[in-house]
């Protein structure tokens, strides 16, 4: 089931690959948190789409937002994903429960190639309001066509600067 725009997202409290955690609930942005759910390790798609915002972490902080990327990854893959693709300035959440990857409205895949899990999330980006409510969504059920954070942040910019409300609650 799909998540609607101006309704409360599900929990989210994840650990983080720098040995915290990321409570949602906790996230106090000036404009939005950023949710950004990845396939994982196996997907070179999710190397470059995740390497593009940790370049533009910067910008997303200065727009208000803070970022968060998340996957159903192990703790050994989020941990080699965040090196090797040197995401350093990202937090990256791993361990989602599928359950909890279906409550967003996620995309659920199995694994068709030896290095891919048995199960894992197709991406998603989210944005949610201080308030824990859903302001806009982008779900996709394969690796490609994935919203360009310059767009995004463009988009954000806009919303934040006119007080643009949310759409697609009806």
């Amino acid at each position: 089931m799909a998540l609607k725009p101006q309704q409360p997202v599900p929990a989210l409290d994840l650990p983080l690959v720098i040995d915290t955690r990321f409570d949602l609930a906790e996230q106090r942005p000036r404009a939005f948190t950023m949710l950004v759910f990845y396939r994982g390790l196996h997907c070179p798609v999710c190397k470059g789409y995740l390497q593009e915002l940790n370049e533009k972490i910067g910008q997303f902080r200065d727009l208000g937002v803070t970022a968060v990327a998340v996957s159903t990854d192990t703790e050994d893959n989020a941990k080699t994903a965040w090196k090797v693709w040197n995401l350093g300035d990202l937090p990256i959440a791993y361990g989602l429960p599928i359950a909890q990857a279906r409550d967003w409205g996620l995309y659920i895949s199995k694994g068709i190639k030896e290095d891919e899990p048995e199960r894992f999330s197709e991406p998603g980006l989210f944005l949610v309001k201080p308030d824990g409510m859903l302001y806009a969504a982008s779900v996709n059920s394969m690796p490609f066509s994935r919203p360009h954070f310059d767009d995004v942040a463009t988009a954000i910019g806009f919303v934040t600067d006119k007080g643009y409300p949310a759409r697609g609650e009806a």
